[in-house]
């Protein structure tokens, strides 16, 4: 009956492993490199922010800038006109803007990021306590200590 119960146990810790190894992780690692892509975006758009202050700020109204034509090939670029400028919106594509129209359009983006980044921060907590259960479980199927009884206690 013992040995019954042992190939049992043993069956149920290889099951929660498969599910933490094969489904968690997995899920972890799509979330956290979701959440990194969003990051990007929001330092986009702060970057985007950031130099049309500036331009505003000094009253550039044109400019010359090295353009990247493709696989680091740099090419001199006139620009006339500063005052409107393209922002990507998305599905490639472009929207020409005013400085204000643009600044608004990434404070709106701005919040939208941000409330993506918190959404992708409790996911991930939520997948890593899943999976510190989960792991807590194996632990009692196998009989082991907890991690808080093999930390060192202090008896100051």
């Amino acid at each position: 009956m013992a040995g019954a119960e042992a190939r049992a146990r043993q069956e149920k810790v290889k099951k929660f492993e498969e599910f933490v190894d094969r489904r968690l992780k997995p899920d972890l690692a799509k979330a956290i490199t979701q959440r990194d892509k969003v990051f990007e975006q929001q330092k986009t758009f702060l970057d985007l922010r950031r130099n049309i202050e500036n331009l505003e700020r000094n009253g550039v109204t044109s400019m010359r800038s090295m353009v990247n034509l493709g696989s680091e090939v740099y090419m001199q670029a006139e620009v006339p006109d500063t005052r409107h400028i393209f922002v990507d919106i998305g599905l490639g594509f472009h929207v020409e803007f005013t400085w204000q129209e643009a600044l608004q359009f990434i404070s709106v983006r701005e919040a939208r990021l941000a409330r993506q980044i918190d959404e992708y921060t409790h996911l991930i907590a939520s997948i890593k306590a899943q999976i510190k259960l989960v792991c807590e479980g194996i632990r009692e199927l196998l009989q082991l200590p907890s991690e808080k009884e093999l930390s060192p206690r202090n008896t100051w």
